[in-house]
Formats: C-alpha cells, structure tokens, sequence
C-alpha cells in the first residue's frame, strides 16, 4: 500500500511538470504580430469572454484620412475565442507602435514582449524591414556603447543621469569624436531617444554605411527637476507624468554648461564649436534653440525638431526669464558668426506648425540662412526618428 502511495505521488508530481512544461511552450503557439511577406501583419488577441476587440497603431496612418480622431481598426472574433485584425498590404518600412482595446480598455498584446515607454504610456512595437525600418534594426555591423552615467550639476547642485552613446571602437582607441547633444521632449527623459528614437541603431547603420561620421551622442534628462527617469532616482520610485516643474523656465540653459564641462572632461572629445551639435525634439527644440543662442559661439550644429520656439508655448514657462528675453537680438549676435547648420524639420499636421512658420519668418528677416525639412503628419516619434537620421547625416563633414 505505502508502495502505491508513493508511486501515485510520483505519477502526480510528473503530471504536473508535464501541464506546467506543456502550459509554458503552448503560450508561443499564438504569433502577434505575424509580418508577412506581402508586407503586411496580422495581429492575434485571446480573449474568449471579451464582447469587442480593436487594434490601434500608427500603420493606421497609411491608410485613413489625416482628420480621423482614432486609428483603430476592429478585430474579429473566431470561434476558439481568437480575435484577428490583418492590415493591408505592402506596409511602409518603419517602427510601428500598437496596443489592443479590450471592452474598451487599453492592453497589451501578451503574444509580444516588445514594449516601449512614452511618458506614462506602454505600447508594443514592431519594426517592417527593408528603407527606414532596416535603418532602426540591429543590423550586423560595428556596434557602438551605451551608457548611463551619472554627473554633480554644481547649478542645479544635486547628482543628474544622462545616456551617452560612444561608437564602435571608441573603448579600444585614441581618436578624439565629435559631439552631438541630443534632448528629448515633455514628459521625457534621459531613456527617451535611446528607446523611442533607436539612436544606437540608426548611428550604428549610418556610421557603418559611411553616411555619418562617427560621433558621440550625449541624451541627458531636460527636467531639471528630477534626477534621473522615473524609478530611476536614488530612494524612490515615481510614476512619469507629463507635466514636470521647470522644465521650460530658464533652468535647463542655465545649467547646460554643466553638462557640456563634464562631457569634455570625461570623454575624448572635439572641444571646438565645429565638433559640437545640439539638438532636440518639442520642448528639447526649445532648449537647443535657446541654449544655442544664449551660448552663440559653442554649437555648430543646430537641430530643431518639431519645436516648441517662444516661452509662451510652454505651460509652465517663466515669460520673465532673461534667458528668453531680446530674442531677435541674441539671434542677430547668433548668426554673426553663423553656425554651420541650422536645420528646422516638423510635420505639417503639427500643433507647432504655426509657431514654427512665424520663427522662419524671424529668421529670415535678420537674413539668418537655416535648412528647412518638412514631412507629413504631427507630432510623433515617427517624425523624430526621420529628422535625426536626416540630421546625423549632416553633422561635422
């Protein structure tokens, strides 16, 4: 009897591991998203109880109206409780993000690990190959280094983080690298342009063609608020919110310098107004644009995407700051002694269109030369990826 009793207990315990094992490989058997070879996807969603399924992503904007609201797309159900949504074909090549809505509440697709953070916000990502999406794959080429690293702003006097992408062979040699500063926008963070914008990936495949020359990229976080990203910070985990304090008030420009001394401390590097670049999206446009001016003889390079140009675009702005008074006249002592490149891209559809048409005209009445890029669409990281693969292309040639 006791004979029985373990060998049933041993049946038991190997049935168990059995369903446990077969429970863990049978979750990969749903494929979301399947890229196909017409280059379009299929997207896959268990949900047997759920009475509606959607799918919202980006791809949607090949194929609505501009004036649509949402870009979602219903998904229809099979009788095994499988929901299925298939986009046309022939999708342009790009990183596309996408969520499912569930009876209406937003949820990730379990089927994809791949996931990104925007502010608050999570989302899957898939990448269609071939043009711009073979640009932000990992390719097999020379890899350069990410870092996150931390320095004391004596300015803002508190310990700050930044992200710092060094070349392929920077680790092994003695060459001094040209910089580019590149700032991210509201709600962002020192994380933002390394994730969202695929910076390594597309300075790795640019360099690696010859279209870039090599350069280090210094991310760092334009909130001078905070310390580091969101649960990132010594002793405490914040959630992101969208809205910091100071982020548009005259403290980002005043302590630039800090950042800049310890990057040329640190790191071997062109110290030179021709081996520097600035750039940034929204409100990192903001920043690059105003710290470009306020120190007019430091950057060679200046980029701004889709960005926010007067204080009174910021919710939080300090209209009173010195940083941002005289505009046109800093612009005038600016492009005395011009920069190199000064390089304006936004979306037509962008809510900062406006602001951006009326800075040209600025520029133009002081007789300020800039290079002008416009693409479709608003406000997006779709535009941002395409603006600093244009930009890069351009830097310290």
């Amino acid at each position: 009897m006791r004979r029985f009793k373990i060998l049933f207990a041993f049946v038991a315990v190997a049935c168990f591991y059995g369903f446990a094992q077969q429970a863990l490989w049978s979750g990969a058997a749903l494929k979301s998203p399947e890229l196909r070879a017409d280059r379009s996807a299929v997207f896959r969603l268990y949900a047997p109880e759920a009475d509606s399924v959607s799918v919202s992503c980006d791809f949607l904007f090949e194929f609505v109206n501009s004036n649509r609201p949402q870009y979602t797309e219903k998904m229809e159900k099979d009788s095994t409780g499988v929901w299925t949504y298939t986009t046309p074909p022939m999708l342009v090549p790009e990183l596309y993000s996408y969520s499912f809505l569930v009876d209406g509440v937003k949820t990730l697709d379990p089927s994809n690990v791949f996931v990104n953070r925007d502010v608050a916000t999570l989302s899957n990502y898939f990448i269609v190959k071939g043009g711009r999406g073979d640009l932000y794959s990992v390719n097999d080429v020379p890899h350069g280094t990410v870092s996150r690293v931390w320095y004391y702003s004596k300015s803002l006097n508190m310990n700050r983080r930044m992200t710092v992408y060094t070349p392929a062979g920077y680790e092994n040699g003695d060459s001094v690298y040209p910089v580019l500063y590149l700032l991210h926008g509201m709600g962002g963070d020192e994380e933002a342009w390394i994730s969202l914008g695929r910076t390594a990936q597309i300075l790795d495949n640019l360099i690696a063609q010859g279209k870039a020359e090599p350069m280090i990229v210094v991310m760092p976080n334009g909130n001078v608020s905070q310390e580091a990203a969101p649960g990132e910070t010594p002793g405490r985990i914040d959630q992101p919110v969208f809205n910091l304090p100071k982020t548009m008030d005259g403290g980002m420009e005043r302590s630039f310098l800090d950042i800049v001394e310890f990057v040329e401390r640190t790191y071997r590097v062109d110290k030179s107004k021709s081996g520097r670049a600035i750039a940034g999206l929204s409100m990192g446009g903001f920043h690059s644009l105003h710290i470009s001016k306020l120190y007019p003889d430091m950057f060679g390079y200046v980029g701004l995407f889709s960005a926010a140009i007067f204080p009174s675009d910021a919710p939080n702005g300090d209209t009173a700051s010195d940083v941002y008074a005289d505009m046109e006249g800093r612009l005038k002592v600016q492009f005395a002694n011009p920069p190199e490149l000064y390089w304006i891209g936004i979306g037509k559809d962008d809510f900062l269109y406006k602001a951006n048409t009326e800075y040209r005209g600025m520029l133009d009445r002081i007789g300020a030369k800039y290079t002008y890029y416009e693409t479709g669409e608003g406000h997006i990281w779709r535009n941002w990826r395409i603006y600093l693969s244009e930009f890069a292309s351009l830097l310290f040639r």
